[in-house]
């Protein structure tokens, strides 16, 4: 038996990646729609033997001590599945966008110039804990004409060979590029780098999880990159917020989901407010289990029998996918504003007020992906958006930024049409 060569592989992977999206993007709609539909059908099929890999990957997770937040990342169950199941069918109800126009017109020489959608073409996806990534990726990269290389972490690896082999019979079925999805077989560190050094098949990579995958990534890859760094997220209480509606916010935005992105990891209050918005505010979060670390003017409003850890500046700056929370008190809407630009991450902020004015100046000053107007940062997701599944939420400004679904997975080509038109 031959002795396995890494790079051989890789390379191998990548050529038929290239070859495969050449001839994915010539793929009718109804094709891409059918794999979809049947992927979501085979999920409800094989949900036995799906959740039998996961609880492998579960069991191993224990052992190894992983925290609580990386467990539920982890874990799947029959919801998980059918909630995956619903996205997939949801992303084929989407018109095709591959030969769409994005826009047209016709100059004055006679001839029609048209912007029209392209496939992106291969797809490098670098992923962390989540198996109901697997399907997601998997299936926005097809509906918008791309090839994928899939690459999953050690921690998923039962799960996402389950799903994998899943994804590749429902391609041979219904007549798609055996190489349009791609599922790695091995989960060695080393291949990230392969694939970051094959700009010549791999057209763009994207890296979804912690911070230093992420940064790696970002500083090693060849091709371009779309990524989040982190999701620092914050809730601003305006002087003129409806405190029933600020705590509903708030305790969605903290509590709903501690492991997300998009979870609240600080809550700024103005100080006009502070003294009956902090107490009803902590409360409602120290109800809900959730450690408070705050400012001196924080740890002063508090109210009696709140627990406040004094903050570090340290604390502003961490996104703690935990039950924890920093509170900064401010004296005005701009403090407010200057203070979550300096200490986010760009992902998402809310803010919680009556007043326009004030609406208006917060969403136009803060500089971030997804702004929430009296709505939880939860909210920020390719799904509550409409977009069905999204392959991650990018907090770059180029090429894409926010939710990355369909749309976001193409480029663009003009296509000129004449009648014997020439340049004079």
């Amino acid at each position: 038996m031959s002795e396995f060569n890494l790079s051989e592989y890789c390379l191998d992977v990548a050529k038929r990646a290239k070859r495969a999206s050449r001839a994915l993007a010539a793929v009718s709609g109804a094709a891409k729609n059918a794999w979809l539909e049947l992927v979501a059908t085979r999920l409800t099929e094989r949900t036995p033997e799906i959740l039998d890999a996961n609880a492998k990957d579960l069991e191993a997770a224990r052992v190894a001590g992983l925290a609580p937040a990386m467990i539920d990342r982890l874990t799947l169950n029959e919801k998980t599945l059918a909630g995956m199941a619903k996205a997939l069918r949801e992303i084929a109800s989407f018109r095709d966008p591959i030969g769409s126009v994005v826009s047209s017109s016709i100059r004055p020489e006679g001839f029609e110039v048209q912007k029209v959608r392209t496939p992106i073409g291969v797809v490098f996806f670098i992923y962390e804990s989540r198996p109901n990534v697997t399907t997601d990726a998997a299936a926005i990269c097809v509906k918008s004409g791309n090839a994928v290389v899939l690459r999953g972490g050690k921690e998923a690896i039962h799960s996402n060979l389950a799903l994998g082999k899943l994804l590749a019979d429902a391609a041979a079925e219904t007549g798609l590029p055996a190489d349009a999805v791609q599922l790695l077989s091995t989960t060695d560190r080393d291949a990230v780098d392969e694939f970051l050094h094959l700009p010549e098949y791999v057209d763009v990579a994207i890296p979804r999880g912690g911070y230093s995958l992420i940064k790696r990534v970002s500083s090693e890859a060849r091709m371009p990159v779309i990524k989040h760094f982190a999701g620092n997220c914050h809730v601003y209480i305006d002087r003129s917020a409806d405190l029933e509606i600020a705590e509903k916010v708030l305790v969605n935005s903290k509590l709903q989901r501690l492991g997300t992105c998009n979870t609240a990891e600080s809550l700024v209050v103005h100080s006009a407010i502070a003294k009956d918005a902090l107490p009803r505010l902590l409360g409602a979060l120290a109800q809900g289990g959730c450690e408070i670390r705050g400012d001196e003017a924080t740890l002063a409003l508090a109210g009696p029998g709140i627990s406040v850890v004094r903050a570090t500046e340290e604390d502003f700056d961490t996104e703690y996918l935990a039950a924890k929370i920093s509170v900064k008190v401010v004296d005005s809407l701009q403090e407010a504003i200057d203070f979550i630009n300096e200490h986010s991450s760009g992902h998402t902020e809310a803010i919680v007020s009556k007043d326009l004015n004030a609406v208006r100046t917060f969403t136009t000053g803060i500089d971030s992906a997804a702004v929430m107007v009296n709505a939880s940062t939860r909210l920020h997701d390719g799904g509550q958006f409409g977009l069905g599944a999204e392959i991650g939420i990018s907090t770059d400004k180029f090429h894409v930024r926010g939710p990355c679904g369909v749309d976001e997975l193409t480029s663009y080509k003009y296509v000129v049409i004449g009648d014997g038109a020439i340049r004079r």
